[in-house]
Formats: structure tokens, sequence, C-alpha cells
């Protein structure tokens, strides 16, 4: 049966979300990477998309494993990544370490978790976590 709820369930699925996590990684590092003219670490408007792309990396982290839920644990691969771009860039010319824009990363993923709630109102999302937690006790219960 080809309907629009299975259809919309079939585009919610954890390899979806780990092909789209890893594109923004590649894009993100990309913009990370790029020598720019001079420096933004004063701007503002960097640290805003500083803190966007780290609320969209943790949204696609967390629904790439969604059998678990949003734990501080889901959190550390997206610090450590905040920290090798600001490592990176300290090492090209035009490029800075800057802390603020790690303050900003780190803001992202904690921000995060507050927008979480109003994320589950979507069916979509909700069941796709349900469904990856039910799979995964199954899974647990064979092993067993």
């Amino acid at each position: 049966m080809n309907d629009k709820a299975g259809g919309a369930a079939s585009i919610a699925n954890p390899s979806n979300f780990r092909l789209l996590l890893a594109f923004a990684l590649i894009v993100i590092s990309y913009l990370a990477f790029t020598p720019q003219e001079s420096p933004v670490a004063a701007d503002i408007n960097d640290k805003i998309a500083h803190i966007l792309a780290f609320v969209v990396l943790a949204f696609l982290l967390d629904f790439s494993w969604p059998q678990s839920p949003w734990r501080p644990l889901k959190a550390i691969p997206l610090l450590g990544y905040g920290l090798f771009i600001e490592a990176v860039q300290s090492l090209l010319p035009n490029r800075v370490f800057s802390l603020w824009d790690f303050g900003a990363d780190i803001l992202g993923v904690l921000i995060y978790p507050m927008l979480l709630p109003l994320l589950m109102r979507y069916s979509l999302l909700r069941d796709l976590r349900k469904r990856s937690a039910t799979s995964a006790t199954l899974q647990s219960n064979r092993d067993d």
C-alpha cells in the first residue's frame, strides 16, 4: 500500500538522517575551512550561524540514532567536532581559533534539547523515535 503516511514514514528513517548528517558535516567543514579575506571572530552573524549549525547537527545526530533519547553523551561528538574546526582554523591563513565560536557551538548543542519537546509534536519524528525504541528492545530481547 502506497499511502501518504507510509511514504512519509519511509522518508523519516535513521539512514536518511545519517545521510543528511554526513552532508551537513561536509558543507559545514567546507565553509569552516575555506579561506576568508578577514577573520570574522567578532561578527555576531557568525555566532548565530554557529549556533544554528550546531542545533541542526544535534537534531540530525539525535535522529540518526533515534533508538536512544537525547542525552549529553550524544553531544560529545559534536563538541569534539566544534573543537576540531577551531583547531584546524588556527592552522589556516586568515582564520583564527575562537573560543567565542566554540562557545556558540556549545550554545547550539544546549539549545537543541530545549527545542526537542516542540519537535516531538511532529508525529513523523515521534513515531520514528517510538519505532526505533521498539525495534531496539526487540533486538535486545532476541540477543538475550
